[in-house]
């Protein structure tokens, strides 16, 4: 977890409030530049010395999964919520309810529990749409340079792949790297 702000008063607050959910790690910035690495959870203090650094909460999740909590002054919350909705970020208003936060993170630990069965299903996937077409650039290599057709160069992979013990893919892998060098 990280805790980006530029007021001491209010690291040490928020530091507080985390403290009693029992989170292991802690961390602390004074700028969006010093985000370095992976956090779970990052809770950005605004307004920061720096500002933003140029950056938005879409460029913050852009090349990380981790979650956004906004902490902006009360009346500016309603500006940052219809700014940071499609995001996903959370934006709460300071100072910074426990109840709130508590609920936040309650919900944060929730979804990262759902969405982890449907990130496992989508890299699943993905290798499968990859060997189907690894396998398909195999078939066609198989016509053009045996001149089977379609069903045969299908039947002459899963034979290769039962005769060999190992995948269709891993034979067509090792076919492609016969014909395509």
């Amino acid at each position: 977890m990280l805790v980006v702000s530029s007021d001491k008063k209010s690291t040490e607050y928020l530091y507080g409030l985390l403290r009693d959910e029992q989170l292991s790690i802690i961390e602390s910035a004074e700028s969006i530049a010093d985000i370095h690495g992976h956090f779970d959870l990052i809770i950005i203090d605004i307004p920061l010395k720096s500002g933003l650094g140029g950056k938005t909460p879409a460029d913050l999740l852009e090349n990380t999964d981790s979650k956004i909590i906004l902490a902006v002054p009360n009346e500016r919350e309603k500006e940052f919520e219809s700014k940071s909705e499609k995001y996903g970020v959370f934006v709460v208003a300071k100072p910074v309810d426990k109840y709130i936060l508590q609920k936040a993170l309650h919900f944060f630990r929730a979804m990262q529990k759902r969405f982890g069965g449907v990130q496992k299903e989508n890299v699943r996937l993905k290798k499968q749409i990859d060997d189907i077409r690894l396998i398909n650039r195999a078939k066609c290599i198989l016509m053009e340079y045996l001149s089977m057709s379609e069903p045969q160069a299908h039947k002459y992979l899963e034979k290769q792949a039962m005769d060999l013990r190992i995948t269709k893919a891993e034979v067509a892998k090792r076919l492609l790297s016969t014909y395509e060098n």
